[in-house]
């Protein structure tokens, strides 16, 4: 028994399963956690493999629900995707597990905290600025990063001390109720196509069925609230989108990305859900914002995104971005209808009672309202400052 207490955020995984062993030979009582986000790993099994190793607890924390409603909520309304790509699945659950982390860590007792990243990877950032800033008082270890270890040394330790070794996966995989990430093996090589065993939440586009699906989802300020007539928990709603929309082979991306630490790296990601809600809350946004707040909060939901990437969760220009965020989003109620179609999303339609879309006003047959002799003038003076420039510059 250590003289000192350390919380673990545990997976169950080859690099968390050797922490442990790492943290106990430094004298540390080793305690685990496992939080459930809605990855569909057996946690009763992870648990067991935590117990196996002698660590002195181990908690399980049950935050699909939170994580739902206090992070993939926000990220809809923010229409959240890195450079356009990735809707931030694993980056979002990240500074929820690290506060848990701090809960836990606050319940045992214990002095520090730990994780198993790597150097290289952009978790580490996102676990450590959240706990820095929120519990200064603990310290951060990192196991795997401080001794710089390949996977191939984290199984040479495993095997030395007895440590139990999870199959080996070809891949490195996380998930959660928001997508599913895949990397390593060969999606490193990024001239390559991704292997079919790569995806597992997707069938592939060209096997999915040859008829389309069409969803329809309903949203209250910025939110989904409900599949057809049927009003769900966001735990319901996006585990059922992430079904619907994966059978058509949706939810796929491909995708180069910036990391943090200043390399660029080939990810596979599998967001069916995300896909489907982000498009659908994209469109209804146009129905009801105007021009003037859709082409600001592209620039606010693009910083928004970056700071969630980037571990910068807990910086208060979130906040504040989240406020603006916030106020358009008291308009963002309506039905928009998704037609799901081998890999392919298509808007189909979508309607609200706080649409701007004025039917008098775009008809072009002979009930239109608009007044066409304001044209002329308004061409002219639209044009001016370009017309001037070009004649006196030419």
């Amino acid at each position: 028994t250590g003289e000192l207490k350390v919380v673990l955020a545990y997976s169950g995984g080859l690099d968390t399963s050797v922490a442990i062993k790492v943290l106990q030979d430094r004298g540390y009582d080793v305690v685990t956690l496992a939080v459930d986000v809605g990855q569909r790993n057996d946690l009763k099994s992870i648990g067991e493999r935590a117990r196996a190793l002698d660590v002195a607890a181990h908690h399980y924390v049950d935050a699909r629900q939170e994580f739902a409603e206090g992070y993939v909520f926000r990220a809809i309304k923010a229409n959240a995707l890195y450079q356009g790509k990735y809707p931030l699945s694993s980056a979002l659950s990240r500074p929820l597990i690290a506060s848990k982390l701090i809960e836990v860590a606050r319940k045992e007792g214990a002095e520090a905290v730990a994780h198993g990243c790597t150097g290289k990877g952009n978790d580490q950032i996102r676990f450590e600025v959240t706990i820095r800033a929120l519990a200064p008082d603990l310290e951060v270890i990192a196991p795997i990063r401080d001794r710089r270890w390949t996977r191939d040394k984290a199984l040479e330790y495993a095997k030395k001390y007895g440590v139990p070794i999870p199959e080996r996966a070809k891949y490195s995989v996380d998930e959660n109720l928001w997508g599913r990430s895949v990397e390593c093996g060969p999606l490193e090589y990024p001239e390559q196509e991704p292997p079919p065993d790569a995806f597992e939440w997707t069938v592939d586009p060209e096997k999915a069925p040859d008829r389309a699906e069409y969803v329809t989802m309903s949203f209250e300020k910025g939110v989904p609230v409900a599949i057809g007539s049927e009003r769900l928990s966001g735990i319901e709603l996006i585990s059922m989108l992430n079904e619907n929309a994966g059978r058509h082979g949706i939810g796929r991306i491909d995708h180069v990305e910036d990391r943090i630490i200043g390399f660029k790296s080939r990810e596979v990601y599998e967001c069916p859900a995300a896909l489907c809600l982000l498009e659908a809350h994209r469109d209804l946004e146009k129905l009801v914002l105007t021009r003037h707040e859709l082409e600001f909060k592209r620039f606010v939901d693009e910083k928004w995104a970056e700071l969630v990437y980037v571990g910068l969760w807990v910086d208060p220009l979130r906040d504040a971005l989240e406020a603006f965020i916030d106020e358009t989003q008291e308009k963002v109620e309506g039905e928009v209808k998704l037609k799901l179609y081998k890999g392919s999303i298509s808007v189909v339609s979508r309607r609200s009672p706080r649409s701007l879309y004025d039917l008098g006003l775009a008809r072009y047959d002979e009930l239109s309202t608009f007044d066409e002799s304001l044209s002329k003038g308004f061409v002219g003076l639209w044009g001016l400052p370009s017309t001037l420039a070009r004649r006196k510059q030419g």
